[in-house]
């Protein structure tokens, strides 16, 4: 009778070759280890971004204090740079004179030639002042009981250090009358710091037209309320109607 071989069994050392053994210090369940810490790592970042941006500031937490602040910044430094041209009430002022807009006409070496309006830079000072001259002193114009313009030309020559005010050929006002006016309203001119001034050119014109509508109708004599006048040389009172 034959007896059954029994199965050969690989050794130990092979075994710990093929992974299977034991032997190693659980060297199995390292791949297992490093997939775990990457899946943790890839549910982090997809946890973190929605936070993120959810949490985000928008930027518009700040809008709507400045949006209050602006105008009023805005205000308070148009105020301060306001200049002051006058006491005279400019409401008043307005209602008795309309002024266009200030026209650069020229500037060069000398009144005979140079740059046109619009290529000339600003004198400020001069501006200003033939803007108030004008502006404050309504009684300059003509009295002629009807409405008028007088195109007020401004000439500065920085070479001789002086000003001159006449009346150009635009305004309806023209001759002795207008040239008169032209006098008052160079009279109000404030003395300019010539040393001070900064210029690009030695002569320079502008103009400003100045409409001056006609004076308001005198207001009717208020009524006597029914009252008879006195009698006159001691005549008899008139009858009321």
């Amino acid at each position: 009778m034959s007896v059954p071989s029994r199965p050969s069994l690989p050794s130990e050392p092979s075994l710990r070759r093929l992974g299977v053994g034991g032997g190693g210090g659980g060297g199995g369940d390292r791949p297992f280890r490093a997939q775990l810490v990457v899946a943790l790592v890839v549910g982090l970042v997809f946890l973190a971004v929605p936070l993120y941006l959810w949490r985000r500031p928008s930027g518009n937490e700040h809008a709507t204090g400045d949006a209050g602040a602006k105008p009023d910044a805005r205000a308070e430094s148009l105020d301060s740079a306001a200049p002051a041209l006058g006491t005279t009430d400019a409401g008043a002022a307005s209602d008795r004179v309309k002024l266009g807009t200030l026209q650069r006409v020229k500037c060069g070496a000398s009144a005979r030639g140079g740059q046109e309006g619009n290529l000339c830079d600003r004198l400020p000072f001069f501006e200003e002042q033939l803007t108030r001259a004008v502006r404050d002193n309504v009684d300059c114009a003509p009295k002629t009981g009807k409405e008028g313009s007088i195109n007020y030309v401004l000439s500065v020559d920085f070479t001789a250090r002086k000003v001159h005010v006449f009346p150009g050929a635009s305004g309806s006002w023209k001759g002795p009358a207008a040239r008169k006016a032209a006098a008052c309203v160079k009279r109000a001119l404030s003395a300019p710091d010539w040393a001070g001034m900064q210029h690009q050119y030695k002569y320079y014109s502008m103009a400003l037209l100045a409409t001056y509508p006609a004076p308001a109708a005198p207001a009717p004599a208020a009524s006597t309320g029914g009252v008879a006048p006195p009698p006159v040389d001691g005549g008899p009172a008139p009858l009321f109607e």
